[in-house]
């Protein structure tokens, strides 16, 4: 069974419809996909239809932003209940940050000599509920400023670039309460890639798991090496944490985060599955 937990649609910042992904999907071999758009649900109907008519098992998910000590860190959240009040209402909140602080961004990308406009990335939104970074450095290449968006983040737009604006995230620890709390389960995505392993340490990620009950961590991910997955397992395994796999798949968005160019173990598939509902890991 070949299953890709971690991808994206045109409805936050992929280059697919949900349709389109789905269809991609089922070309590609996989035989179960997760679609964990970041911070909305606004694709999963779409994608559900898909998939039931092309007979692909579809996992709804939500990549949610958070932070730890002032760094961002993402949450894939599996499962939950989509109508949880709190839950939605926290989702809000971090769309309105993306989407507030982009008058901030455009602003200091007109100080650098790269201007783009409002209505340029705008133009690039598709069917996104919020404004992501993405969508700036896609304005940005179709502007001719970068050549893609790899570019366009190590120039400007990443943590701590010239361009960044920070938003609003809630910490990590009280983001996957709130994950167990709508009945979901919390995996931790590529939490040592893009300099990360210096926030999230292993003790750090082991009080998650001891304290907050973080259900798992996404392992084999383009942005970890070889040696990192095997540290990243011995770590899970030392804690009781699900091991996942994924392509983190963008579309045209991303290069080398092809469909199912990383998945996730049946057996370990399996165990995250049957902790939704439970508030937490099984005992």
């Amino acid at each position: 069974m070949k299953i890709d937990l971690h991808t994206h649609s045109n409805v936050s910042d992929g280059t697919q419809t949900p349709t389109e992904l789905v269809e991609a999907a089922v070309a590609a071999g996989l035989d179960v996909l997760g679609l964990t758009d970041h911070d909305t649900f606004d694709g999963i109907a779409e994608a559900e239809r898909a998939a039931d008519r092309l007979g692909i098992h579809l996992v709804a998910g939500v990549e949610m932003s958070c932070r730890y000590r002032g760094q961002s860190v993402h949450l894939l959240a599996y499962g939950v209940d989509q109508h949880h009040g709190g839950l939605r209402d926290e989702l809000q909140r971090i769309r309105a940050g993306r989407t507030g602080r982009l008058p901030a961004v455009l602003a200091k990308l007109a100080e650098l000599g790269v201007p783009v406009t409002r209505e340029q990335v705008l133009a690039q939104v598709g069917d996104s509920p919020s404004v992501g970074r993405p969508h700036i450095a896609d304005a940005l290449v179709a502007a001719g400023h970068v050549t893609d968006r790899t570019e366009a983040f190590d120039r400007f737009l990443a943590d701590g670039g010239p361009a960044h604006v920070e938003r609003y995230a809630a910490g990590v620890a009280q983001t996957i309460d709130l994950v167990h709390g709508a009945g979901g389960v919390a995996v931790l995505a590529h939490p040592w890639g893009r300099g990360r392993r210096e926030v999230l340490t292993a003790d750090v990620i082991a009080g998650l798991a001891h304290e907050h009950g973080l259900d798992g961590i996404e392992v084999d991910h383009q942005d970890h090496d070889q040696h990192t997955r095997e540290l990243l397992r011995v770590l899970a395994g030392d804690n009781g944490l699900v091991i996942t796999g994924s392509s983190d798949h963008h579309g045209l968005g991303k290069v080398d985060h092809d469909l199912g160019c990383n998945t996730t173990d049946q057996g370990q598939f399996s165990a995250l599955m049957s902790r939704i509902g439970s508030g937490g890991p099984a005992a």
